[in-house]
């Protein structure tokens, strides 16, 4: 059975730093793109950054030069650096894994709380 689970969420400050991590438990991790969304009530669910299986990385315009994304293929995990937090960067942050290969298949972790307050 898939499993996403995202750890690393918490309360922050203004301006600083947090660092998301996504366990899957999924067979051949490596062929799948990786992504963080994250949602705040009353929204839809948005793309923060992807990583595809080659490494082709994609940010939002509102966080590029702030978040990195990057995967470790030997451990199935995929991480999400924050810097610079900002209060509109609050929201619950979501672990995504898709592929085409052999049919699409889509699956999400149950997400983690990212508050940015002073």
């Amino acid at each position: 059975q898939v499993q996403l689970v995202e750890s690393g969420g918490g309360l922050v400050q203004p301006g600083g730093s947090l660092r998301l991590s996504c366990a899957a438990s999924i067979i051949g991790f490596s062929i799948y793109t990786m992504g963080w969304y994250r949602q705040t009530p009353g929204l839809q669910r948005q793309l923060v950054a992807g990583i595809t299986s080659g490494g082709t990385i994609n940010y939002a315009d509102s966080v590029k030069g702030r978040f990195s994304i990057s995967r470790d293929n030997t451990k199935n995990m995929v991480y999400l650096q924050m810097n610079n937090l900002r209060p509109e960067d609050t929201a619950v942050y979501y672990c995504n894994a898709n592929t085409r290969v052999a049919g699409y298949k889509d699956y999400w972790g149950q997400g983690t709380q990212v508050t940015v307050s002073s």
